[in-house]
């Protein structure tokens, strides 16, 4: 067999010209979008004042596999596409394991992760209708700079709500999404109706994706020409996002490597859904079987503690009902915990998967993380984002487990973004200042009061 190289690269030939559709290939589907006023499934038109046309189809489809990525989209991820897969020898060999480690490297662009694989595309429809501009939200600021690229690319207008402690937290990463020429409001903010409601509820909160993404849903549906396009979570995003997937799926293929394990961290489900879509469609299908692992913050921890239920997707309690694994709408994290992943609820999608026990969740503290993110960093030469750095201590756990059983299994994580913006949270991690925060039962049983009654 060919020696495999440390970075695997597939050619601008070899990248994936269609994105897959895990759904389906599910024989019980995820359970539909439900109108938070009639409790019924979302039509295509109740979806029409919030998002694109063609993305409400693209959500809406559970039968279609394959859906054409649009030529103007292709263009676009020329620019850091396809990605590599990197062999971690250095990694393993800090770790002194047996087995096999490779990652996805999808922080090779200047919003610094893999939200721009669906960012460009959300742009792309909104500019084919004929609008104005978008509005949405961020967390850690990975998705707020990726829409802010690509409306930039497609002349729109871009309003981000960043969650408040991120906002004051990352001052750089505003000033990317500035140069970029979106506009960037703290969240919750005092400038819409649903805001100045969670302020007077919350005194003093430091915010959380739920408030941010209920403000920007105000504003996309009272503001003509507007609509709204969200990072996470959403079957259209999931979609997307398969593009990571796929090419780990060819680079494997092309030197005859088979995973044993693939892991992910999940806050919303893009990273998870994204780069496990096209394996968990191998095992439905019945043509393989993996250990798939979707590695959260114990913070935030929606499928390790949540509950499988229809909740609200946002705070305001303004969006549709997801059936989801859910800490409930109320919930908002810890502002000591660093990073994104810090949505209450998890993709319906992966939360049917989960349900059917296709994959397995962990939570991790985040200390534990970070003493993950800087042994990569040392071994392999990239400083990693927080959110991809739950992912790395997943991967690294398998691995000392091989190295106790002396089993040579296949590793395969995705590297989902970079942590230069996160300088804040390492130097309390370097500074030994970094505290774990766990939720008590109390706590979410208190967020989970409020789920709705379906």
């Amino acid at each position: 067999m060919e020696k495999i190289p440390y970075k695997i690269y597939l050619s601008e030939k070899e990248m994936p010209t269609k994105w897959y559709n895990v759904r389906a290939d599910m024989k019980k589907k995820q359970a539909p979008l439900l109108h938070p006023g009639t409790k019924k499934p979302l039509t295509f038109e109740d979806m029409q004042p919030i998002f694109c046309d063609e993305l409400i189809k693209q959500e809406l489809d559970d039968d279609t596999k394959w859906f054409e990525i649009p030529e103007e989209v292709q263009d676009f991820y020329r620019m850091f596409r396809p990605s590599p897969l990197v062999h971690a020898e250095f990694l393993e060999k800090a770790l002194d394991t047996p087995a096999k480690i490779f990652y996805k490297f999808e922080g090779n662009n200047t919003s610094g992760s893999h939200k721009l694989n669906s960012a460009i595309a959300q742009a792309y429809y909104a500019k084919k209708q004929g609008l104005k501009g978008v509005t949405t939200e961020t967390g850690a600021g990975q998705w707020g700079t990726a829409l802010s690229m690509a409306c930039q690319y497609f002349g729109l207008d871009c309003k981000v709500y960043m969650v408040k402690c991120s906002y004051e937290q990352k001052p750089f990463r505003r000033e990317v999404i500035n140069t970029y020429g979106a506009s960037i409001i703290p969240s919750p903010s005092m400038t819409t109706e649903v805001g100045k409601k969670i302020n007077a509820e919350f005194p003093g909160t430091t915010g959380s994706l739920g408030c941010a993404i209920s403000e920007a849903v105000e504003v996309a549906t009272s503001t003509p020409g507007y609509r709204y396009e969200l990072g996470s979570v959403l079957n259209q995003v999931l979609l997307h996002q398969t593009i990571i997937g796929l090419e780990v799926q060819a680079a494997l293929k092309k030197y005859g490597i088979k995973p044993d394990v693939l892991i992910g961290c999940t806050g919303g489900g893009s990273n998870l859904g994204g780069f496990a879509s096209p394996f968990l469609g191998e095992m439905l299908r019945g043509e393989a079987k993996y250990k798939i692992i979707g590695a959260e913050p114990a913070s935030c921890p929606s499928f390790t503690r949540g509950k499988y239920a229809y909740d609200f997707c946002d705070t305001g309690m303004i969006c549709p009902l997801a059936k989801m694994y859910t800490v409930g709408s109320q919930f908002i994290p810890s502002a000591n915990h660093a990073g994104g992943l810090r949505f209450h609820g998890m993709s319906p999608i992966l939360s049917e998967l989960y349900d059917q026990g296709l994959f397995e969740a962990r939570g991790y503290e985040q200390t534990s993380v970070f003493e993950a993110a800087v042994l990569f960093a040392r071994a392999e030469g990239t400083l990693p984002a927080p959110e991809s750095s739950h992912a790395i201590r997943a991967a690294i756990d398998e691995a000392l487990e091989c190295k106790k059983t002396g089993e040579e299994k296949t590793i395969v994580f995705n590297l989902s973004g970079t942590g230069y913006f996160d300088l804040y949270a390492y130097k309390a991690f370097n500074e030994g200042s970094m505290m774990d925060y766990i939720p008590t039962d109390a706590e979410i049983a208190k967020a989970l009061e409020k789920l709705p009654q379906i």
